[in-house]
């Protein structure tokens, strides 16, 4: 997936041994072990939406849809990754001036093709220090490496952007069977146990039923790549299910003020 040598720039890991285990053998370790515990049955999706918490809040969630690209291992050579800004407020969406983002699992190399073709859609800005810290695209990265064979990235991090702008740049880079989809967001924020269930299964609905408008500003951080990639799917007519809604009362935290996570396919 790198280009050993030849590759110049090189976006290193932020949140290595924070979000996710540091070492490689406990990393694919932890990967692995979430995977197997996940059912690897369903129609093989263009797309999916998963969490970007600590993989001890939400690793299991996430790889409920990630154990759905078994049977596009060797299929999949393009993943389009896009997740929200956490860290710079931005208008559009950013991608890197990088060859490649590295984990403790190796490097993964850049699709600057597809990186060319999103900055000629209009909103589309060059920022790395959009992606130097940023996590919601970094904790996808380990699952990917696991679960397909070879891929080039192409990593979008999305700003004050429109659903309609975010969908825009999914069309410019949507292709064929070798190209996957991978939205990034957590749902609701430190709400109680209980409304924090009855907000995500609203949110669950929108998404099942690709009603971008339905999903409000407190139900997803990243709602804004979630409300593009609705878009799109509704334009190629997809269906979208869930396949798991859990929050870290449900795994690894207190119930008083929980976060939730959701994992979604489409195909």
């Amino acid at each position: 997936m790198g280009r050993g040598n030849e590759v110049s720039e090189v976006r290193a890991p932020a949140v290595a041994g924070l979000f996710y285990p540091g070492d490689p053998r406990a990393l694919r370790a932890a990967v692995e072990g979430y995977l197997a515990e996940a059912a690897t049955a369903g129609e093989p999706p263009k797309a999916l939406v998963v969490p970007h918490a600590g993989y001890v809040y939400s690793g299991p969630i996430a790889a409920s849809a990630y154990a759905r690209l078994a049977p596009l291992r060797e299929r999949v050579s393009r993943v389009v990754l896009l997740g929200p800004a956490h860290r710079v407020a931005f208008r559009g969406l950013a991608v890197p001036r990088a060859d490649a983002f590295e984990t403790p699992l190796g490097r993964i190399e850049l699709d600057r093709a597809g990186i060319e073709t999103a900055l000629a859609v209009p909103h589309v800005v060059q920022l790395d220090a959009a992606h130097r810290e940023e996590h919601s695209l970094e904790v996808q990265l380990p699952f990917l490496q696991r679960v397909l064979a070879h891929f080039r990235l192409v990593p979008l991090v999305v700003g004050d952007a429109t659903p309609r702008e975010v969908s825009a740049v999914i069309e410019a880079l949507w292709g064929g069977d070798e190209t996957l989809v991978v939205v990034s967001s957590d749902l609701s924020h430190y709400l109680p146990y209980d409304e924090a269930r009855a907000l995500d299964q609203e949110t669950s609905r929108a998404i099942e039923a690709l009603e971008p408008e339905a999903i409000g500003h407190d139900q997803a951080c990243g709602r804004l790549p979630v409300q593009g990639l609705l878009l799109s799917a509704r334009r190629h007519g997809l269906h979208a299910r869930t396949l798991d809604l859990r929050c870290s009362g449900d795994t690894a935290g207190p119930r008083d003020s929980v976060v939730g996570y959701g994992a979604y396919v489409f195909a």
